[in-house]
């Protein structure tokens, strides 16, 4: 849709100004599975943006009534060339990985399960859980590691006290908190910020990163920009402060950044690779790994990718039917 006004603002910015003019990311609403399906508010990605950092998939979920859509059953499914990061406001999730960790997901606690050449997981709430609050995180593996052993990390951070607000880094190093959990992937930052009613902080942000902020509960303000409940606030590169206020009922926010990843990648359902033809043969290893289609004679003598796994658990999920047209990179 075209802009419509007859005389539209101009705006220059000075030499040597920081463009901090911020992107708002509507989220879309996705049933996670089931007749009462539990929903999930994804704003990453997007046609409008794939990437911020490396991070490349948000989804946020509740303040969900486990009572009324049965919360989480996401079954046995696959992973490539990414790293998963679990942050639960509220409830429990089991988690299970096919390289044998079995954990649980609690409040304010870091579980964070990196795929590198493939690995295989279940997450499911547990019977205790009433209320499902939380974000499911997903970032891109570089070139460099993507095709690493699998591994995982747990990590529960202090909390950073500020004047009407506190604020957790479980990714990166942000107001002299620095996480201890090697990633993988360089110069990254994830934090969760709680913010008084009214109360506005100013963060010192590294220039080189572009961030985002997701109004997890109530509306913020970002630069100035309006962000409201379940949006996402992109700021580019080039700042070196980044200012969030929260609304009159205050504000969780989820704080992402980043180091623009300068990749080309391909993601399609669980996996990300570098081009159609790498998706092809995952989803194809997974199928027959997992008994869905015959194995191939291409695959004799090859390790199998996605690992073994845990008798008496739920089903796997099959891949869904590839596009029938090729896939496209992001970046």
């Amino acid at each position: 849709m075209t802009n419509l006004e007859k005389n539209p603002p101009l705006r220059v910015l000075d030499p040597g100004e920081p463009c901090t003019a911020v992107e708002v990311l509507t989220p879309r609403e996705v049933p996670l599975g089931g007749i009462r399906a539990m929903t999930v508010y994804p704003t990453l990605p997007q046609r409008r943006r794939s990437l911020v950092g490396a991070w490349c998939f948000l989804d946020h979920y509740g303040p969900d009534d486990v009572a009324e859509t049965g919360g989480m059953e996401v079954p046995r499914h696959p992973h490539t060339g990414l790293a998963t990061v679990s942050w639960l406001f509220t409830g429990r999730i089991d988690h299970l990985d096919s390289n044998g960790v079995a954990a649980a997901v609690l409040p304010g606690e870091l579980n964070l399960m990196i795929a590198g050449q493939g690995i295989t997981h279940q997450e499911i709430s547990t019977l205790e859980t009433t209320v499902l609050h939380g974000v499911q995180l997903w970032y891109a593996l570089p070139d460099a590691t993507r095709f690493s052993e699998h591994g995982f990390a747990h990590y529960a951070p202090d909390p950073v006290e500020l004047p009407g607000a506190s604020i957790r880094v479980f990714i990166g190093s942000l107001l002299g908190s620095t996480s201890p959990v090697d990633t993988r992937t360089p110069d990254m930052l994830g934090a969760e910020l709680l913010l008084e009613p009214g109360a506005s902080v100013t963060l010192p942000v590294r220039r080189d990163f572009e961030h985002a902020a997701l109004a997890e509960t109530g509306s913020i303000t970002v630069n100035d920009a309006a962000v409201q409940h379940r949006e996402l606030g992109y700021v580019p590169t080039g700042a070196d402060t980044m200012q969030i206020t929260a609304g009159p009922e205050g504000a969780r926010v989820i704080l992402l950044g980043g180091v623009p990843l300068g990749e080309q990648i391909v993601m399609w359902w669980n996996f990300i690779g570098r081009s159609h033809d790498e998706i092809e043969e995952f989803r194809r290893r997974y199928q027959a790994e997992l008994g869905f289609e015959s194995a191939d004679p291409r695959d004799m003598g090859k390790p199998a990718l996605f690992g073994p796994y845990a008798d008496g658990q739920l089903a796997p999920l099959p891949a869904p039917p590839l596009p029938t047209v090729r896939l496209r990179p992001r970046e």
